[in-house]
């Protein structure tokens, strides 16, 4: 579980292409607020102008043309707003040294010098899930479904979107409450509430039938549960390993 402050923020970019260092820029940034792991509502989300043309790769993934953008606010006009907002947070982010060196450079063109570090802690997602899953997938996609939370409507990958996403696996990961509910104009919300509904009848339908019972892993469970055991066992002798 995530020792860093108590304002967690769960940070997501799309870009024109893949190599900040050659010139490609930031087109949308999605932030969703956690304090004390619970979420806020208090979100940052913007499209930028990146003044410059969309790759044909990365539009297929993100499905943002230069046209849609020609009209949104350059990143500067929006940087002092985003960097106060950022700062005293844990930044959590998926692959962060992507995102961070495309963050870092938008903010070094308005005359921001200091890397982000410096006034916020970054974690990056990833290395915390192969860590937890070794030689296991660890992209939000494959996360989403070990956790069983919903992407459904991640047919074109969007910064708020993943943000989301991504703060529900990693609230899962670290062992605390998920499906939580949060929506950007509906994405995601109708199939956490089915599954949380379906679920609570179940329980109920459980405790009027019997006082203990004991459910079987199925095998995907078991995988992951062999996964953890051979991490823990690599540290020091797993007492829960029978064959340690």
């Amino acid at each position: 579980m995530s020792t860093g402050p108590a304002r967690q923020i769960l940070l997501d970019t799309e870009t024109t292409g893949l190599e900040a260092d050659k010139g490609h820029r930031i087109i949308e940034i999605g932030c969703v607020e956690l304090v004390n792991r619970r979420p806020t509502g208090n979100n940052f989300w913007s499209y930028f102008n990146p003044e410059r043309e969309v790759d044909e790769g990365a539009f297929k993934v993100h499905g943002l043309s230069n046209e849609f953008l020609s009209d949104k606010p350059l990143f500067h006009e929006k940087a002092v707003a985003l960097w106060d907002y950022l700062a005293g947070a844990e930044v959590l982010i998926h692959n962060a040294s992507f995102d961070m060196a495309f963050i870092n450079r938008e903010f070094r063109r308005c005359g921001l010098e200091k890397l982000l570090s410096s006034v916020c802690v970054i974690t990056d997602t990833v290395s915390m899930a192969r860590k937890l899953f070794p030689g296991q997938k660890a992209s939000l996609d494959a996360l989403c479904k070990r956790f069983e939370v919903d992407n459904s409507n991640r047919s074109f990958h969007g910064a708020l979107l993943d943000a989301q996403l991504l703060a529900e696996v990693y609230l899962a990961m670290t062992g605390g409450q998920s499906r939580l509910m949060l929506d950007a104009g509906g994405d995601g919300r109708a199939g956490s509430e089915g599954r949380r509904s379906g679920l609570l009848e179940k329980l109920l339908a459980l405790a009027g039938t019997a006082q203990s019972m004991t459910l079987p892993a199925n095998a995907e469970e078991l995988a992951a549960h062999q996964a953890r055991l051979a991490y823990l066992t690599k540290k020091g002798k797993c007492l829960w390993d029978e064959s340690a």
